[in-house]
């Protein structure tokens, strides 16, 4: 296989950029506030904005509806961490008529009623169709859960319906636990009886935390995961991201590039030349074995502790590629700076 297509994408997220309030350990894309912010400019948010504009699909209920896998949202790293960005953004969503959108956010600005319910109505004046709010443990050590509480009340009388609590099963248990402020990962699994952090939701094993989860998850030899498939499938047409730094990112992959979105339309029609990518050759067409077995002819060395993933090995085998050689499909750099 020489060239692969991309898929015409239908849903989505652009990144505004990966700095972050926050820096948890289950962080797919290792956004923290380390990162130097390199927000995205006006000009690539026009020309993403655009590319995406006539392909993003509404929500089943309705362009005026969200959902979590349709439609486009804006994300991070924190996006309110620079609020006038994120208004142009909507604004220009807006003025192309992308349906379904909304902001995903962590809730740390939401310091009092005055200020939440003002920028969430200017959002909802420019143009915001919703808002996607997060909540699970490693949110918690960052942000009081009074933020997050408050945050959720007031987005319910600006956007009705169109609110998304992610994951609506630990925002329960928060309110039934009475937590109010922040809380340690290791206090709140105190409070529950060491309750298993899959077992009341949804956890991707990929990103940061393959470093941070390792007392929480059992680890396995490198082979047990050669012949899993991807989960969801490596490229699709759906929830895929693009960053500020223009690329397209294949889901939910940190750190792995199919090229730059100013290129969309050709990547489209055209395709991805995989010899000159060969990562990504690798991962199309031989899964993480072929990867694998490139990085061991570069010298790589099976982890004597196992991978907690599929996405754990992924992620190992090219964090040890990129230190041996400049992959171009290796980006954003930083990524796997802060990765661990």
């Amino acid at each position: 296989m020489k060239r692969v297509k991309l898929p015409q994408p239908i849903s989505g997220g652009l990144l505004l950029s990966y700095k972050c309030t926050a820096e948890c350990r289950h962080c797919m894309y290792a956004c923290s506030p380390k990162w130097k912010g390199d927000w995205i400019t006006q000009k690539d948010l026009e020309e993403a904005l655009s590319q995406l504009g006539g392909a993003i699909r509404p929500s089943p209920w309705g362009d005026q509806k969200v959902s979590l896998n349709y439609g486009l949202h804006f994300t991070g790293g924190e996006p309110f961490l620079n609020f006038e960005l994120l208004l142009k953004a909507v604004e220009i969503a807006d003025e192309l008529k992308i349906p379904s959108t909304f902001v995903e956010t962590n809730c740390y600005w939401c310091s009092n009623d005055e200020v939440t319910r003002e920028r969430l109505h200017l959002l909802r004046q420019t143009g915001l169709k919703g808002v996607l709010i997060s909540v699970n443990p490693f949110y918690a050590e960052y942000v009081p859960f009074e933020r997050t509480n408050r945050c959720i009340r007031i987005s319910k009388e600006v956007f009705g319906e169109n609110v998304m609590v992610y994951q609506l099963e630990y925002y329960h248990r928060f309110k039934q636990l009475g937590i109010k402020q922040r809380i340690s990962l290791e206090d709140y699994l105190e409070l529950t009886r060491r309750e298993d952090l899959t077992e009341k939701a949804e956890l991707f094993l990929m990103g940061r935390a393959g470093y941070q989860l390792k007392e929480f998850y059992p680890p396995y030899p490198a082979p047990i995961f050669f012949n899993e498939p991807c989960r969801p499938a490596f490229l699709r047409n759906w929830h895929n991201h693009f960053d500020n730094y223009g690329n397209v990112l294949p889901g939910y992959c940190g750190g792995i590039s199919l090229g730059h979105w100013q290129d969309l339309d050709r990547l489209i029609r055209e395709g991805i030349d995989l010899e000159e990518h060969p990562l990504l050759g690798f991962l199309v067409a031989e899964d993480v074995q072929g990867l694998y077995h490139f990085a061991k002819d570069f010298g790589y060395q099976e982890s004597g502790e196992g991978y907690l993933s599929k996405c754990h090995l992924c992620l190992h085998l090219r964090k040890y590629l990129l230190s041996k050689k400049d992959f171009e499909e290796l980006n954003p750099r930083e990524f796997y700076v802060h990765v661990e």
